[in-house]
């Protein structure tokens, strides 16, 4: 990391549910830094933690250990008042643009409840404010009094970007905002949040298992598997030089778009299924399907390290 402030840093992080058949350990000691203004991409297989991952930082799950530090401060120890300046700070884009509106409301509403509960604007200024957002976002101020089943997927999601924007935040977790979408429309929505990113000074971490469009936004990718975070580096670094085999894995599956380039690579083709969270492999969570695996795998759990500059790994093939 360089000198640039740190505006949210997540240390040794752990989210656990007691389910069923005994406890599934969704998030399982992750940490790491976002810069004020980055985009930290993270990545990976459905049902590898990320989505919980974001949640527990903003604070819909409760964490079950470890630290989440927002702007020098520790965000479980706030106070009642000091929550909400904070939940003001940080707001969420969420992955079902259907799910995430509420049908009973109008669009003006939506955008305006954050408004309300911050006591930013009233009567007319209100209304302006809710108007502008929308404009933002590429709608019209007409649009303020319909209801979200009147609108596209695409729509639907912007209005949802709106509402994340109301009341004028830092930071946004983006969770797989784009993967409910049509392909045609994903790039419109990436290419939005850009723009807000650069007029406002945003900073994102932003979940997704698409990797072209993460390598496309995000200034550092981190790959998650089981729980773990493997690999961590800057987005350019880890589309060229990807060490960890479950990294490799996963972009040898991204199309390439020279078919003759794309004709000669070989896929890697993991075998196996993910283990469960509640009983994961001892060691090394990926080395029931990986070609690589030794004796130390099994019995020691690799660390996450940096074997390069600013590139993580956790992986005993890169022991010294």
């Amino acid at each position: 990391m360089s000198e640039e402030k740190v505006l949210l840093e997540v240390k040794n992080l752990k989210k656990y549910f007691n389910v069923s058949g005994g406890i599934l350990k969704a998030v399982d000691d992750v940490s790491f830094k976002i810069k004020k203004g980055e985009t930290l991409g993270l990545v990976g297989e459905s049902g590898c933690g990320k989505s919980t991952t974001g949640r527990t930082v903003i604070g819909l799950y409760e964490a079950t250990g470890g630290q989440i530090i927002f702007d020098g401060a520790n965000v479980q120890k706030l106070t009642q008042d000091q929550r909400k300046k904070f939940t003001r700070r940080l707001q969420m884009i969420f992955q079902d643009p259907y799910a995430s509106l509420n049908p009973r409301m109008t669009v003006g509403d939506i955008i305006g409840e954050g408004i309300d509960i911050h006591d930013l604007y009233t009567g007319k200024e209100r209304m302006e404010r809710i108007y502008s957002l929308l404009e933002m976002v590429g709608l019209n101020r007409e649009h303020a009094n319909r209801f979200p089943h009147e609108f596209s997927g695409g729509q639907r999601q912007r209005i949802g970007i709106a509402r994340a924007m109301a009341i004028e935040p830092d930071f946004i977790i983006a969770d797989e905002p784009i993967s409910a979408l049509d392909v045609s429309i994903q790039a419109q929505i990436v290419n939005l949040l850009m723009n807000l990113q650069q007029d406002k000074g945003l900073t994102y971490l932003f979940i997704a298992h698409d990797l072209s469009m993460v390598r496309h936004i995000s200034d550092r990718v981190a790959v998650m598997y089981l729980g773990v975070i493997v690999e961590m580096t800057t987005s350019s670094e880890l589309y060229t030089n990807p060490l960890h085999p479950y990294t490799q894995a996963l972009l040898s599956a991204v199309p390439l778009p020279d078919p003759k380039i794309e004709k000669k690579r070989e896929r890697i083709i993991l075998e196996g299924d993910v283990p469960s969270p509640i009983n994961p492999p001892s060691g090394c969570r990926f080395r029931t399907r990986c070609k690589y695996a030794m004796d130390i795998c099994k019995e020691k759990t690799p660390p996450l390290k940096e074997v390069g500059s600013g590139h993580f790994v956790a992986c005993h093939l890169f022991d010294k």
